[in-house]
């Protein structure tokens, strides 16, 4: 189905009515040039709007009212000042991390979240939860947190790949099953009756909680694929080849990172460009399995890793590099957890004209169906005057529009949300669920 058609013939009304909207005369927009900005801003909204199908949701007031979403992120950096602007009058925060300090991070990625969801579910209540780096238990602490506080909604646009073995299993996994399900042993409301089910495999929305997280926009920086040992020991990434080249966005840290199923111990070596080594793996904190290389680069260098296997046979396992891209990738494999799991929602990028974005991660094959969805990027926003683009623009996205859908049917369960998702979502890509855009684009239902 083309995804643009019902677009097309709202298209015209659409920027009328952001153009009558505009909070200032269009008379006075010659001589304020942030006026004018401002105005073709809102102009580029109604057209998201109507892309998303919430144009008509919207007019008949279905604004979220009612839901809490919870918002996880490691960056709210002045979050005050946006208060009654990019975000609601009034947010409720807790800070999961050691120090206490809940804008530690010179970030403003939460915010940006954030103001997705408010822009698209304006009257739904939100949540503000960050937590300790590298530490999953603090993370889901506030998964915890978020549950106890009434949200129905979670949306989380950080990737920690090391903390799942690739595949949506792991200790992570089980425990953020558990909660999401109304089975935590932590939570008050837990019972001995709800241990007695089986929910090693229960899906997203089995519980009373939506949870959506971005793929990861990992497709071109990640690798998968069983431990082939070359002549000098280290793995061929390609045959002959036992080095993959690593190339630094900036100055920032890299972390090279390495997780799987297998009990098998494995070792990263990283080289600049004379051989010599510049960061070798440790243990990845709080896990038993993940290794990772860090360190920080030189400006515009690229770098080489490689991997050898210290013990146990050799098995399949992921590489992703988080800080840079890698030279030599698969694509497949590559949507990182928490988006992973399933029960955990997973929203891949696309462009508005129904192209997954290269960068966008895919899943392995469709007996778990990864991402679920796709929203189209970039996102334009307020808070700064580049548009918000990647997966992590789309997962806001996904949350928002479950947030105006439930406003409409407050006594629906999570899954009846999710599978109303599914059925108003838009096919993209190849025809039907694929791997690269799952069940389609996002959107709501054409008549509330």
């Amino acid at each position: 189905m083309a995804i643009h058609r019902r677009a097309r013939l709202v298209l015209g009304l659409a920027s009328a009515l952001a153009l009558l909207g505009a909070l200032v005369p269009l008379n006075s927009q010659a001589a304020d040039p942030d006026a004018a900005a401002l105005a073709l801003l809102r102009q580029d909204q109604a057209k998201h709007f109507s892309l998303l199908g919430l144009d008509r949701w919207e007019t008949l007031g279905y604004r979220g009212q009612g839901i809490k979403i919870a918002v996880l992120d490691t960056g709210f950096r002045g979050y005050r000042e946006q208060q009654g602007k990019t975000l609601p009058a009034k947010v409720e925060t807790r800070c999961f991390r050691n120090d206490g300090n809940f804008e530690a991070k010179n970030s403003q990625h939460g915010l940006l979240c954030a103001e997705v969801l408010h822009t698209l579910a304006p009257q739904a209540d939100l949540l503000l939860a960050t937590w300790e780096p590298d530490s999953s238990e603090s993370f889901l602490d506030g998964v915890r947190w978020a549950k106890q506080a009434g949200a129905r909604i979670i949306s989380c646009s950080i990737i920690m790949p090391s903390w799942s073995d690739g595949n949506g299993g792991g200790e992570f996994h089980k425990k953020l099953r558990r909660i999401l399900a109304g089975h935590d042993p932590s939570d008050l409301s837990f019972s001995a009756r709800g241990m007695k089910r089986g929910i090693a495999d229960e899906p997203a929305g089995s519980g009373h909680t939506l949870f959506f997280a971005c793929a990861g926009n990992t497709a071109l920086r990640h690798w998968t694929g069983s431990f082939q040992a070359g002549a000098d020991g280290f793995h061929e990434w390609e045959r002959g080849q036992t080095a993959n080249s690593v190339k630094p966005w900036g100055r920032e840290r890299v972390s090279v990172e390495l997780y799987g199923s297998t009990n098998t111990r494995y070792e990263i070596t990283v080289r600049d460009e004379r051989g010599q080594e510049v960061s070798r793996s440790r243990p990845f904190p709080y896990t038993s399995s993940s290794i990772a290389a860090r360190f920080i680069p030189l400006p515009q260098s690229t770098y080489y890793a490689q991997v050898r296997r210290l013990q146990g046979q050799p098995g399949n396992f992921h590489l992703v590099v988080l800080g840079g891209t890698l030279g030599t990738v698969t694509s497949r494999g590559s949507v990182a957890c928490p988006a992973d799991g399933p029960e955990v929602i997973a929203v891949g990028a696309m462009t508005p004209q129904g192209r997954r974005l290269e960068y966008s991660a895919c899943g392995l094959d469709l007996q778990m169906l990864k991402p679920d969805f796709v929203a189209p990027v970039p996102f334009p926003i307020t808070l700064r005057s580049q548009s918000f683009t990647g997966t992590s623009a789309a997962a806001p996205q996904a949350a928002a529009l479950a947030a105006v859908l439930w406003s409409h049917h407050p006594n629906w369960t999570a899954e009846e949300i999710h599978e109303a998702l599914i059925k108003s979502s838009r096919d993209v890509g190849s025809p039907g669920p694929d791997c690269e855009t799952g069940h389609g684009m996002i959107a709501l239902p054409e008549a509330p």
